[in-house]
């Protein structure tokens, strides 16, 4: 059996979880997979800024960073923020994929120039310093939002109506006025609009959430995973020092510390 560690950057319920798991319905995977959907311990209730984006980075390393020694194959990261992605491969050796650079790099094999689709205005300067950290300033034709705060629990159910149409036509706009000749969502939380997006509108969309199964997928056919050039084992690794911090954190949610 392969198994995947997909880590989810919030501390969600089952409820919750089940709602990220729905992702996995949009691609066929080989027979004997096995996704596991693991919340973060604690963290930010968003990331918005600066602060958000250092806590979520540190949430999403402390949930990874055993992955290998207990017994994942690959690890997916399902966020476009790509948070934790460096760290957890400086102390991972099996393959970890962010779905933030792999959609974008993606979405250059299928045009020239992408539009990203983000959710809510705050997000913006995120999707902003990604791009220009990964030097697509060039191939992003733009970032757009639909500017309705996000839900990361029930995610766009119930919205359908009122939301999704909103997104096509924000999106028609990227096309129209920016010249992008492909569509990403600008989170895997936006994943149930994927097909209703591909239907109506005259370009490629990008799910990043099973675009980075199907990646992890031919990874491990292919016997490929990150280099250590690029990403150096640490010198002393602290991770016992990385998981009691995450759990006096997650004590501290629940009130079990003053």
């Amino acid at each position: 059996m392969t198994r995947v560690l997909v880590i989810v950057p919030f501390p969600l319920d089952e409820a919750g979880l089940q709602n990220r798991q729905a992702q996995s319905a949009a691609v066929p995977l080989p027979k004997g997979w096995e996704l596991v959907y693991r919340p973060v311990a604690c963290g930010p209730e968003s990331f918005m800024s600066p602060h958000d984006w250092g806590l979520m980075d540190l949430a999403i390393f402390e949930a990874g960073a055993t992955a290998e020694r207990d017994g994942f194959d690959a690890v997916c990261i399902d966020t476009m923020s790509d948070g934790g992605m460096h760290a957890l491969r400086s102390v991972l050796d099996i393959p970890v994929i962010g779905a933030g650079k792999a959609s974008m790099l993606y979405a250059l094999t299928l045009g020239s120039r992408f539009s990203i689709l983000a959710q809510w205005d705050l997000a913006l300067p995120r999707y902003r310093k990604v791009i220009r950290e990964y030097g697509f300033d060039r191939q992003c034709a733009s970032v757009r939002s639909i500017d309705t705060p996000p839900d990361f629990a029930n995610l766009l159910g119930g919205k359908e109506e009122a939301v999704f149409p909103k997104m096509r036509d924000i999106a028609m706009r990227c096309i129209e006025e920016d010249a992008a000749d492909v569509i990403c969502l600008g989170s895997t939380t936006m994943h149930q609009a994927a097909s209703y997006l591909a239907d109506h509108l005259p370009v490629p969309v990008v799910n990043p959430g099973p675009l980075s199964y199907k990646l992890i997928e031919t990874f491990l056919a292919l016997g490929l995973t990150h280099g250590r050039a690029a990403y150096p084992a640490p010198v002393e690794n602290r991770l016992d020092m990385l998981h009691d911090m995450m759990k006096a954190g997650a004590a501290a949610e629940d009130g079990g510390i003053g």
